[in-house]
């Protein structure tokens, strides 16, 4: 007939189990992943509402910017290096490698924007999408034509008369090729093709070049962006950063790598999951630390 366990050994058996399973239930409460935003990309700085990390800026701007050894903007066309961004005037320039320009000319092609882009951060009033060498039968000289402007009293002529990269057209037609200057909406819904014009450039702060040669015109894209109210404000002042939520999109402020708040980083606030996972883990941590302690000591007596 088998005798009765000691009490000790019972004891020992019900917490080896119940340690066990306090192990198994800290293994199952996630870890949090934030991370702190970073705020530079080489030294082009990138503040709210963009970011180039996951749950960093507005959501609205989410995977629009790329850090690589440089800034660059994404859209449907291709990836463009951010040149400048203006935080007070709310504008950020970028630039087509791909691009001819006064001095290069380079193969077409075309420069297209998502839907989300085009409503939060479209191409800025001032920028000049000049489409050079054009057929004559292309539809801006001919049905379209309205869609072509005056750009600062500037013409075909002194564009394929100062320009090396565009003086090419001339020469080999003998003549003045058609040009025209437009705006973003024109190559937005009519491709290159379309418009039958073999190269575009573009030129931004046009209000500004009135009486300026080809050779010193500012080529480029600038942007015009505006900066959803999320309360961020607030955020920073507190000395926290501005993101939101992966998978619900709402706004967060970060406050350290475990640690987030939907307003502010201030000490009343409600506890986020990075606070939350320490407050349910800690008692934990100090209940498993009592067990083995006790199993210690059972096992020495």
């Amino acid at each position: 007939m088998t005798s009765p366990e000691h009490p000790l050994v019972v004891i020992f058996k019900l917490q080896h189990l119940v340690l066990l399973l306090l192990i198994n239930l800290m293994l199952l409460i996630p870890t949090p992943t934030l991370s702190l935003c970073r705020n530079f990309c080489g030294n082009m700085p990138v503040k709210y509402p963009f970011g180039i990390d996951d749950g960093c800026g507005a959501p609205q701007f989410s995977k629009m910017l790329n850090c690589s050894t440089d800034l660059f903007f994404q859209t449907p066309s291709g990836n463009y290096k951010v040149q400048s961004i203006d935080y007070e005037k709310k504008t950020m320039v970028i630039y087509d490698p791909a691009m001819s320009t006064c001095s290069i000319l380079q193969p077409h092609h075309d420069f297209l924007m998502s839907d989300v882009q085009y409503a939060i951060i479209p191409p800025s009033r001032d920028t000049v999408f000049a489409l050079v060498n054009c057929s004559v039968d292309s539809p801006v000289l001919n049905h379209y034509k309205s869609l072509c402007f005056n750009f600062s009293g500037h013409s075909c002529d002194e564009l394929y008369g100062a320009c090396t990269a565009f003086r090419l057209f001339h020469l080999l037609s003998n003549a003045t090729p058609p040009c025209c200057f437009t705006g973003y909406n024109t190559v937005k819904y009519m491709s290159m093709n379309i418009l039958d014009c073999t190269h575009y450039t573009t030129v931004y702060n046009a209000e500004g070049l009135k009486g300026i040669g080809a050779l010193d015109w500012s080529y480029g894209i600038k942007l015009s962006y505006s900066v959803p109210d999320s309360g961020c404000d607030l955020c920073l002042k507190s000395g926290g950063t501005c993101g939101f939520d992966v998978e619900t999109q709402g706004m967060l402020c970060i406050c350290s790598t475990t640690v987030n708040s939907t307003r502010e980083c201030a000490a009343d606030n409600v506890p986020a999951m990075g606070a939350s996972h320490a407050l349910l883990t800690a008692p934990l941590q100090s209940f498993v630390l009592f067990l083995v302690t006790l199993n210690c000591v059972i096992l020495a007596i």
